[in-house]
C-alpha cells in the first residue's frame, strides 16, 4: 500500500481554487496520475485530520512549449477537487484566504 503522501503531491493554489474553497468547501490537489477516487479520499482523510464527502477528479494534459528553438512538453498531470464536510477545513488554504 501506498504513503499518503505519495498519493497527494501538492495543493493547488490557484485564484479558481481559493474561492472554491472560501465559497464551497472544496480544495484542489495535484495527485499521483495513478491514484484511484477512493485513494485521493483516503489520503486527504488521513493527512488533514477530514471527512471527505466527494472526490472528483481530471486529467490535464501536457502544454506544448518552446525554449529558442527546441519544443517539448511540460507533464501531464492528474487534480482532484476534494469536497469536505461543513464542518471540516484545511489549514494550507485557510492562511491564504485571510
Amino acid at each position: 500500500m501506498r504513503s499518503p503522501h505519495d498519493i497527494i503531491i501538492k495543493p493547488l493554489v490557484t485564484e479558481k481554487a481559493v474561492n472554491l474553497a472560501q465559497e464551497q468547501n472544496k480544495y484542489t490537489f495535484y495527485v499521483d496520475r495513478k491514484a484511484n477516487k477512493i485513494e485521493i479520499k483516503n489520503a486527504i482523510e488521513e493527512i488533514f485530520k477530514v471527512k471527505v464527502l466527494a472526490v472528483n477528479t481530471m486529467n490535464v494534459k501536457g502544454k506544448k512549449k518552446r525554449v529558442g528553438r527546441h519544443e517539448g512538453m511540460t507533464a501531464a498531470r492528474k487534480k482532484a477537487v476534494v469536497t469536505l464536510s461543513p464542518n471540516d477545513k484545511i489549514e494550507i488554504f485557510e492562511e491564504l484566504l485571510s
